[in-house]
């Protein structure tokens, strides 16, 4: 068998050259992680297969990870929250013997003769892998449970006889600038996680970009939607802190979610209720594009309630009522609130009338009443509710409910179907580097 050679020291510094330059110039995650694979390939490392998991700061998402082949290149794997009970994989893998013995490496021989300490062993074998490296590189000390700031990854190749120590070498070598740069990509990203998942995309965007002082903002034209929930107070009482708050956000699963996936930014959750606009230009074309996207979302908004509900029937829970206004004005959009403490919204005039209009649907039958406005630029079938003096508003208005059956049944199922594709979103390139080995996932790829 011919001597496997060395790597070149020149090329597998320029690998790492490059990782440096990438943190400077603010490359995402993914970048990094593909650009670093295919260049130490390139250079003469023989990985046949590359994988850095990272554990994420989200709401939806407990991990993200890399896993590189030499034959199909880069995957990105998401994974959502896991119940309890669900973490049999994770601790069979290479990376929970390193987080609980809070090691830096473990390296194993793939060999067909042997049985296989890890189930990702058997299926590297299978894969013609001869040699096994994982890693863990910390950020920080771990602390007493365990816990530390970091990355996890792992190598393999599928070399007759592995790697050689100047291959290990070298990836070691490298495995400090990538997670220089990973960390950096994180850093430049956590920020714009947290402020689109609490202030929403384009406030968080606005923010990100510099509008961050009182006063800062502009005034714009959009639809208008706020939704309630009914006998909030009643719930909190009869279900206690944690049942409240779980029903809490079924509800707005159920009636928030179809405004946030048709285009609308859902500004504020205030209590039981919320806010989204459907920002528009000051043209009709663009104020009726915005008041039928909001349409469409109000009504299936009202169909996933009435499905919401009949689960809470069969389960002898109690219904939840609900109510909608929708209007469309102009709103000043931006931050108000103390020198030190602000927050991002839409508020003026029509902001107030459709929380006006949200309350009528106590009057009336219709969980659904829109303002003569919103009707005007929507179009459709409409049934006149009445002459209303909102309060606060000097001029009286008239309000509408939409006649039923207008959004087709074809709608709701593929409203059904994007619910159930609903995978990957920006956040998942915003991580926060291995929070908790007892939080990480255990899908497939993340015991590799």
């Amino acid at each position: 068998m011919t001597p496997a050679l060395a790597p070149s020291n020149i090329l597998v510094d320029q690998v790492g050259d490059w990782l440096t330059r990438s943190a400077f110039t603010g490359a995402d995650l993914d970048e990094v992680a593909r650009g670093c694979f295919d260049r130490l390939a390139a250079a003469g490392l023989p990985i046949a297969r590359a994988q850095v998991t990272f554990s994420v700061l989200h709401p939806l998402y407990r991990a993200v990870g890399f896993t590189w082949r030499r034959v199909d290149g880069l995957k990105i794997e998401a994974y959502r929250h896991v119940q309890n009970g669900q973490m049999d994989r994770f601790r069979k893998s290479p990376y929970f013997i390193l987080l609980s013995n809070k090691l830096d490496y473990l390296r194993r021989r793939i060999t067909p003769e042997e049985t296989s300490e890890f189930p990702i062993l058997e299926e590297l074998r299978q894969e013609g892998m001869t040699d096994y490296l994982a890693y863990v590189h910390s950020f920080e000390p771990f602390e007493d449970d365990g816990r530390a700031q970091g990355m996890m990854g792992s190598w393999a190749t599928d070399r007759p006889g592995g790697f050689i120590d100047a291959d290990i070498a070298a990836l070691l070598k490298v495995q400090s600038h990538l997670a220089l740069v990973s960390k950096m990509a994180v850093l430049k990203r956590l920020a714009g996680n947290v402020l689109t998942t609490y202030l929403g995309g384009d406030a968080g965007r606005r923010v990100m970009s510099g509008q961050i002082k009182r006063g800062d903002g502009e005034t714009i034209r959009a639809a208008l939607v706020m939704g309630d929930m009914r006998n909030s107070t009643e719930f909190s009482e009869k279900l206690g802190r944690q049942g409240y708050i779980d029903t809490l956000d079924e509800f707005f699963d159920a009636i928030a979610k179809p405004f946030a996936m048709e285009g609308g930014q859902i500004l504020s959750f205030l209590g039981d209720g919320f806010l989204a606009v459907y920002p528009c230009e000051r043209n009709r074309a663009e104020s009726q594009e915005a008041c039928k996207r909001a349409l469409k979302a109000a009504e299936i908004a009202t169909w996933r309630m009435a499905d919401f509900n009949r689960k809470r029937r069969t389960a002898n829970d109690d219904e939840i009522g609900f109510g909608i206004g929708l209007h469309v004005g102009n709103v000043m959009f931006g931050n108000v609130g103390l020198q030190d403490r602000l927050t991002f919204s839409a508020f003026g005039r029509a902001v107030n009338e459709v929380t006006r209009l949200e309350s009528l649907t106590k009057k009336y039958p219709s969980p659904l009443v829109a303002s003569d406005a919103f009707v005007e630029y929507c179009g459709g079938s409409w049934t006149e509710l009445g002459r209303e003096k909102l309060r606060g508003v000097e001029q009286e208005m008239t309000v509408y409910s939409p006649q039923p059956g207008q959004l087709i049944t074809e709608e709701m199922c593929k409203f059904a179907d994007r619910l159930e594709e609903d995978g990957y979103s920006d956040a998942e390139n915003v991580v926060l580097l291995h929070r908790d080995s007892q939080r990480l996932p255990p899908a497939e790829s993340l015991a590799s």
